[in-house]
C-alpha cells in the first residue's frame, strides 16, 4: 500500500552586490509522487539497488558536511578518519569529540606565520603563569 509524497521545491531571487536582481524567483513548484509505507514495500517498488544507492548519496552528503565541519574547526585529514571511521548511516554524530591538542596543533600548522608567532607567545605568557 503505498502513500502520496509532496516535494516542493523553488529557485530564490539573487541580487547582484547593488542590490539589481539578476535572476528572478522561479517557482514554487509542488509535485506528488507515489512511495513506500516501509522498507519491505519500498524495496518492491523502486527495487534493493535503486534503495541503497539513493541512501549512500544522502549518507556521502552528511559526511561532507561533517568532513568540512571538522576542516573548519582545525581538524587533519587523519583526525577526521579517526572521528568518522564507526560512522553508521542514519544515526545522528553528536557532539564530536576533538583532542585538543591535536586541533590546537592543526591549528598552528594552517596559521601564518605571525599568527604562529603571536601563538607562541601565547603559550609562554601562560606558561610563566604557573
Amino acid at each position: 500500500m503505498s502513500k502520496k509524497l509532496t516535494i516542493a521545491a523553488m529557485i530564490p531571487e539573487k541580487k547582484d552586490a547593488s542590490g539589481k536582481v539578476t535572476q528572478k524567483q522561479l517557482g514554487p513548484v509542488n509535485i506528488v509522487v507515489d512511495t513506500a509505507e516501509n522498507i519491505k514495500e519500498a524495496e518492491a517498488m523502486f527495487g534493493g539497488e535503486a534503495i541503497l544507492s539513493n541512501a549512500e548519496a544522502n549518507w556521502a552528503i552528511t559526511l561532507q558536511s561533517n568532513i568540512r565541519s571538522g576542516l573548519k574547526k582545525g581538524e587533519t585529514q587523519e583526525q577526521i578518519q579517526a572521528r568518522l571511521a564507526g560512522a553508521k548511516m542514519g544515526v545522528a554524530m553528536k557532539g564530536a569529540k576533538v583532542d585538543p591538542l591535536q586541533a590546537y596543533a592543526a591549528m598552528f600548522a594552517s596559521a601564518t606565520p605571525e599568527k604562529q608567532k603571536q601563538m607562541i607567545a601565547d603559550l609562554q605568557a601562560r606558561a610563566a603563569k604557573k
